[in-house]
């Protein structure tokens, strides 16, 4: 770890390995882990076992930018969402594991987890 990051973030980032721990995609049930900057939100499918990205999809992919603009980073969060599952869905993943990846379940990366179970993804 960094030693020029802020506190906070040098937390999360001690969270982020506790729960990593525990926390791995198989070919069953890969992990969906969601990264949150200030403007942005990303979140990917990844499958531990061969270390791959299956999906990904942000703020910042073509897709997303197709869409309507949303209001808000919350709202586009959960389009985020629904575009990750929606991704999942056409490549034939059902399941996920959910990594939060040291962040609060709350805000943007509850309304993200909440769009992608409502879209179809089960976790």
């Amino acid at each position: 770890m960094a030693t020029n990051k802020n506190p906070r973030e040098l937390a999360r980032l001690k969270r982020k390995k506790r729960i990593r721990k525990n926390i791995h995609g198989t070919q069953e049930r890969p992990r969906l882990t969601v990264f949150r900057s200030d403007k942005h939100i990303y979140a990917q499918v990844i499958q531990d076992d061969e270390g791959a990205t299956l999906v990904s999809a942000s703020t910042l992919s073509p897709e997303y930018r197709e869409m309507e603009k949303p209001k808000g980073k919350l709202e586009a969060a959960k389009r985020v969402g629904e575009l990750i599952a929606r991704k999942a869905k056409e490549k034939g993943i059902s399941k996920v594991v959910f990594d939060r990846s040291g962040y609060i379940y709350h805000g943007r990366v509850q309304a993200l987890a909440d769009a992608a179970r409502q879209a179809g993804l089960e976790f």
